[in-house]
């Protein structure tokens, strides 16, 4: 098949790098448009990021010579994929969405907005009929928080069979989340940060919101409740969660085990960025640990481990996801290859 045409929109922030990576040597995709903020346009992609890129793996070659566009200039790809600060993404996104771009957002603006779909490919890609209600020539399409991305591919396979009514979520989550300049070494060296603002309520409002049924009348929700405590660690990637459940029927431990390893709903898919599977699930308890399991699948496996008996709920269990991979670049990327698969965007 031939290219697709995509563009960044953001393309020099933490999340934007990895983007300009996983797109760069993408076999659907021609990376054309690169989109930062305005001191930066008409500069080449290679003079502007030269002292900020923080991947091990070099500049890719195909876009050093990208001249940089602003947030208000035209663009010739089809498709976007936005990285933006959600202080600019919303009015961004809804300009280039107007202009008849298709743009998978990672940015929070939109998400729980009802004619948007939050899209886990695994999970919930009939929900993509939402933009059907959109008003725009082309159309937005989100990916959840990073936190979100992992505790809903670890509830999903759970609440599919047995119905989960209660999730009680702590996380750990790693430095990258905040941002190349989030969080400074002397804030978090030698210390664990107990707050991250606006975490806690976009996991409980968007796990519920990817979990929903898709109906003729739109999202009907599931009955469940959940409560999150978010936490800044000393960890470059990798978001770990403790999470406990209460479920509506009780199965033992080997059948929730079960649910997770015969999870794999796009296998015939043949999405180039879905993994193989979607979850690991790790017997010895002392697993997943982000600097050991978070490249699993290339960062977009979800690892689960330590599954127990509760004496609160009904169980407890670890899970581990790539924040920056799975739960921001490459689920963007998912998403984008939703799309094609479903005909949304053609060549």
């Amino acid at each position: 098949m031939e290219k697709i045409k995509v563009g960044i929109l953001g393309a020099t922030g933490m999340v934007g790098q990895y983007l300009v990576s996983l797109l760069a040597k993408h076999q659907w995709f021609e990376l054309t448009d690169l989109v930062a903020s305005s001191k930066n346009v008409g500069k080449k992609y290679c003079d502007v990021i030269q002292h900020k890129w923080i991947l091990s793996d070099g500049l890719p070659d195909i876009v050093k010579n990208i001249r940089i566009k602003s947030t208000t200039d035209r663009l010739t790809s089809k498709l976007l994929f936005s990285s933006l600060d959600s202080s600019i993404a919303g009015d961004v996104e809804e300009h280039y969405a107007e202009q008849g771009h298709l743009i998978c957002s990672n940015a929070k603006n939109h998400r729980l907005r009802n004619d948007v779909p939050l899209i886990i490919p695994e999970i919930n890609p009939e929900h993509l009929s939402l933009i059907k209600k959109q008003h725009y020539k082309g159309a937005i399409i989100t990916n959840p928080n990073c936190s979100t991305i992992g505790l809903a591919l670890a509830l999903a396979p759970i609440h599919f069979k047995f119905e989960i009514r209660k999730v009680i979520v702590m996380t750990m989550q790693a430095i990258s989340g905040a941002g190349i300049d989030g969080v400074s070494a002397m804030q978090i060296i030698d210390n664990i940060i107990p707050y991250i603002s606006g975490e806690e309520e976009k996991i409980e409002a968007e796990t519920v919101k990817v979990l929903a049924k898709m109906t003729n009348s739109g999202l009907e929700y599931p009955n469940m409740k959940i409560s999150a405590q978010c936490n800044r660690v000393p960890v470059r990637n990798g978001h770990l969660e403790s999470v406990y459940i209460e479920l509506a029927k009780k199965p033992n431990l080997d059948e929730i085990i079960k649910c997770w390893k015969e999870f794999n709903p796009l296998k015939d898919y043949q999405l180039l960025s879905a993994p193989n599977p979607p979850i690991k699930y790790f017997y010895n308890n002392y697993r997943p640990q982000p600097n050991r399991d978070r490249n699993l699948g290339k960062g977009m496996t979800v690892s689960i481990g330590h599954l127990k008996k509760s004496n609160v709920l009904d169980y407890s269990f670890i899970v581990l996801s790539h924040n920056v991979i799975r739960g921001a670049a490459g689920a963007a990327v998912l998403n984008g290859e939703l799309l094609v698969k479903k005909a949304i965007i053609e060549n």
